[in-house]
């Protein structure tokens, strides 16, 4: 079986899946050469897939393509493709680490680490003066938009700081909010909303969630940078209307430099680094071998999507 390795690994997890694919599986490892042209080749020619290639690729997909393993959980600009193969994305993998820096970065902004760090490298005592500004995350209102994997996780981490948490997902049932009337009526009195949506629901967030929700509060988000309308949220920051914005994803990335999200004092961005870690390719290459062995044995792979419908 022909193997296309799109991901870029080091040699010690290149090792591993030359080790566990030795009988009957040819590797080829895009970053083994550098002529794309070749790497194209191989990948027309692959059976199964590790990776995220690039979308023109999929044009001609590959005749004989039985499986594509994602290394990542969103699949946005592949949305629609229609292949006759099974696919499969991350799941969970990068849920917790995600949940973790919005949360980080939620933080950062009550707290004023951000202004912190700016003052630090100017060598600037502030102390006392900063301390009226100071917010905390204990025990506010949030709501959740999403009950997917990273959406779980981030109610997890703020129920820990005793938050009262909503979550909205239109058909979960272990969603407290199902429909945007019932997430409009919640936020005249909500601190904090969080985004965990996926790229499928263009502009949710726009001018009338923004305005409708109360002044002085957070948003935050995780999902993916579509989701929001960029334009109206740089609008009721620079207006007062909230007190900030922690920002993971944008609608550009990376961000333009020009963008006013750069220079606007309270906003947080954290650069789409939501799900990175230490052991971020060797979970890609563990989930790989894993799905691996179920096709071999004929059984239901893990994290399966559907292309065409977007999740």
């Amino acid at each position: 079986m022909y193997i296309y390795i799109h991901t870029d690994l080091d040699e010690s997890l290149r090792k591993q899946l030359r080790s566990a694919l030795s009988s009957g599986h040819h590797l080829y490892f895009r970053s083994e050469k550098e002529n794309s042209d070749e790497s194209y080749d191989m990948f027309s020619q692959a059976e199964i897939i590790l990776g995220n290639p690039p979308l023109e690729w999929f044009q001609s997909p590959p005749v004989h393509l039985k499986f594509w393993q994602l290394d990542s959980a969103g699949f946005d600009k592949y949305r629609g493709l229609e292949l006759n193969a099974r696919v499969a994305n991350m799941g969970d993998w990068f849920a917790r680490p995600c949940a973790e820096t919005i949360v980080g970065g939620i933080l950062a902004l009550y707290r004023g680490v951000d202004v912190l760090t700016l003052l630090r490298q100017r060598k600037e005592w502030v102390g006392a003066g900063l301390r009226p500004y100071l917010g905390t995350l204990y025990r506010q209102k949030a709501i959740v938009l999403g009950s997917g994997t990273i959406g779980t996780a981030v109610r997890d981490i703020l129920e820990g700081f005793r938050c009262r948490v909503l979550t909205l997902a239109r058909t979960s049932p272990s969603a407290d909010l199902h429909s945007r009337e019932e997430f409009l009526s919640e936020l005249n009195d909500t601190d904090l909303v969080v985004n965990t949506l996926p790229g499928t629901v263009h502009h949710f967030v726009d001018r009338e969630v923004l305005m409708r929700m109360r002044k002085g509060s957070v948003y935050a988000n995780v999902g993916r940078g579509s989701t929001t309308d960029e334009e109206a949220l740089i609008e009721v920051l620079r207006a007062g209307h909230l007190s900030g914005a922690v920002l993971d994803v944008t609608e550009i990335e990376p961000l333009p430099t020009d963008s006013p999200l750069w220079a606007l004092p309270n906003v947080v961005l954290t650069q789409h680094t939501g799900g990175g870690q230490v052991n971020e390719d060797v979970g890609k290459v563990e989930l790989f071998l894993h799905n691996m062995e179920k096709l071999r044995n004929d059984h239901l792979i893990d994290n399966e999507v559907d292309l065409r419908r977007g999740y």
